[in-house]
């Protein structure tokens, strides 16, 4: 890993916070990622399952964690399983975790090799009541491959006569309120992301492609411990501002456009998510500073709405009302398009397509539960856009923020260069 290891005080609080919301007597199991294969023996880089890492801190492949906080016998209420190494292992991938590297690093006194694990699973399943299972429940998923996770249900059915409950619920709430630790960790990706901002800064000018920018924050963000982007980095020059997803990063940038840029880094598994919307030739037009000016102003009421006891969907309605303001404003919409607009499909849609905020935290979009107020401690991005297809450009802002108990969020990429004059000093 190329991160420095974590307290594992996080993970020890982590499960204790878990077990206590089981049913009596139940125990709950949690797998690692598959390695995924490409095609003949190219595989994709590993990715540890945010479950088990949030849950142990293991950020190896093959690893199993039990959780049987009832159970009569000491040594089965936390159980590790991890990959035994052997020299031929070591010689071709490197060194694996030991047992002890285990213990320190999760907190878990009883580590045991993989091997072991069917034979303890069946002394295990004797005694319990239920079997929670981690499937995945969050509410944008949509994964069609089978995971190490989905083999494991499948062989435990194959037990028969077991009560089976559901792990997520419980990590949904858990996970969307985040510990000092885990904030952190957060802001450190943030740090991260705004040393490869500033880094491009200095590096686009009129001729340099979509790819090279990409290039130039992969650089920096290598070079300080973000071993990936946290997502897939858009990179969208002129008419490619407009599409939300553009990924193909393949255009060469021309003065007089803009560049809408949604990239963050990663550092320890934790997501940093941030947008910024920059001239190609280090001054924005005249146009252009309108409607930046517009998403800014959006954004800076709509952060200020992050408080605790807020509902997801009223939030999002009132920043609708905000935009809808903004627009109308800059003569975008006018009292004809209100006039005419639905509770399904208000007018300012047509300009603003997207959500404003999402949870995020170990996932860029992270476990949350919609239906349940903002707390103290969620972390969520604020993201507003204004895109105008007949006029080739769309710009979006972006930062992460902390609510806090009393008053204003806290702003992770406070320090991050937003502001017109910021953005076009820098540049020049």
């Amino acid at each position: 890993m190329k991160y420095s290891q974590i307290d594992n005080t996080l993970f020890i609080k982590n499960r204790k916070k878990f077990t206590n919301k089981l049913d009596a007597n139940s125990v709950a199991f949690f797998n690692s990622n598959d390695i995924y294969p490409v095609s003949a023996d190219s595989t994709l880089p590993f990715e540890q399952h945010r479950d088990i890492f949030y849950l142990s801190g293991i950020d190896q492949e093959e690893s199993i964690l039990v959780l049987f906080p009832d159970s009569i016998d000491e040594i089965f209420k936390e159980i590790l399983f991890i990959r035994e190494t052997n020299d031929h292992i070591v010689h071709w991938e490197g060194e694996k975790l030991t047992k002890s590297d285990a213990f320190e690093i999760s907190g878990i006194k009883n580590v045991h090799w993989l091997g072991e694990f069917d034979e303890i699973l069946s002394k295990i399943l004797k005694e319990v009541n239920h079997v929670y299972i981690n499937t995945n429940e969050h509410y944008r998923q949509n994964v069609e491959t089978q995971t190490r996770e989905d083999r494991f249900i499948e062989k435990l059915k194959n037990f028969g006569g077991l009560s089976f409950k559901k792990s997520n619920p419980i990590l949904q709430y858990q996970r969307s309120v985040k510990d000092e630790i885990e904030l952190s960790l957060i802001k450190k990706a943030c740090d991260i992301t705004k040393k490869g901002f500033e880094r491009v800064l200095s590096f686009v000018k009129p001729g340099v492609w979509e790819y090279e920018i990409e290039a130039e924050f992969s650089h920096e963000f290598l070079r300080n411990k973000s071993k990936r982007f946290a997502y897939t980095p858009i990179i969208a020059s002129g008419i490619n501002s407009n599409y939300l997803h553009y990924i193909k990063n393949n255009k060469q940038c021309q003065s007089g456009e803009i560049i809408l840029m949604d990239v963050g880094a990663e550092y320890a598994n934790y997501s940093s998510d941030m947008t910024r919307t920059i001239p190609v030739n280090g001054k924005f037009t005249t146009r252009q500073k309108t409607i930046y000016q517009a998403v800014l102003n959006v954004k800076k009421s709509a952060t200020e709405l992050l408080r605790p006891g807020i509902l997801w969907k009223d939030y999002h309605i009132e920043v609708g009302n905000i935009m809808t303001s903004e627009l109308l404003k800059i003569g975008l919409l006018n009292k004809v398009d209100i006039q005419n607009q639905t509770k399904k499909k208000p007018a300012y849609k047509k300009y603003f397509s997207h959500g404003t905020s999402h949870h995020m935290g170990l996932d860029t979009h992270d476990y949350c539960d919609l239906d349940m107020p903002f707390e103290k401690n969620m972390v969520l991005t604020v993201e507003p856009g204004i895109y105008i297809m007949e006029e080739g450009f769309g710009i979006r802002l972006e930062d992460d923020v902390v609510i806090n108990e009393n008053g204003s969020p806290t702003n992770l990429m406070a320090n991050i260069p937003i502001e017109i004059e910021e953005i076009e000093e820098l540049m020049n």
